[in-house]
C-alpha cells in the first residue's frame, strides 16, 4: 500500500478537522504545520476532495495575503478536478455545488485584501451565482450573509 493510500484510508478528513480545531483555537502555526504535512502526504494526485478541503483551510491559516490567495486557488482547482471525477463516477455533483459559493467568496475576499477590486467582483459574482445551490440552513445562510457583507464593502471602496 502506498503512503497516499494509507493517508486516504486512515481518516484524512479527521486529521484536517483536528488541524482546523487548532486553527480556530488560535494556534495558526501548528495548524499550518499539520496542514503542510497532510498536503505532502496527499500529493498532487490525491483525492480532489481532500486536496480541496485541505487547501481551503490552509488558506485560512495564512498570514500573507498572496499565500492565502495561492491556497484558495489550489482549492478551486481541486474542486474543479473533483467535479470531473465525481461526475464521471456518479453522474451527479450536487454536494460539490455547495462548495463553490464559499470557494469563490474566499477568492473575492483575497482579492479585496490585495486591493484588486475588479478581480474581487468577478469572484463575488460567481459566489452569488453559485449560492443558488446552497441549502436554507446555517451554512447556506452564513455564506449568503458573507457574500452580502463583502458586496457592501466593495461598494464602499
Amino acid at each position: 500500500m502506498t503512503e497516499q493510500q494509507q493517508v486516504s484510508d486512515d481518516g484524512v478528513m479527521t486529521r484536517i478537522g483536528q488541524a482546523m480545531m487548532l486553527l480556530h483555537g488560535g494556534d495558526r502555526e501548528e495548524a499550518r504545520n499539520r496542514f503542510g504535512i497532510l498536503w505532502q502526504q496527499i500529493g498532487p494526485d490525491g483525492d480532489p476532495l481532500h486536496r480541496c478541503t485541505l487547501a481551503h483551510y490552509m488558506a485560512d491559516a495564512q498570514d500573507d495575503p498572496d499565500t492565502e490567495l495561492a491556497w484558495d486557488l489550489r482549492a478551486l482547482s481541486a474542486a474543479e478536478g473533483l467535479a470531473e471525477e465525481r461526475l464521471a463516477e456518479h453522474g451527479s455533483a450536487i454536494a460539490l455545488r455547495a462548495l463553490y459559493p464559499s470557494l469563490h467568496l474566499n477568492l473575492a475576499a483575497d482579492y479585496v485584501k490585495l486591493q484588486r477590486p475588479d478581480a474581487a467582483r468577478v469572484h463575488l459574482d460567481r459566489a452569488r451565482a453559485a449560492s443558488d445551490h446552497l441549502d436554507d440552513d446555517g451554512y447556506g445562510n452564513g455564506v449568503r450573509a458573507a457574500i452580502e457583507r463583502l458586496e457592501l464593502r466593495l461598494r464602499g471602496e
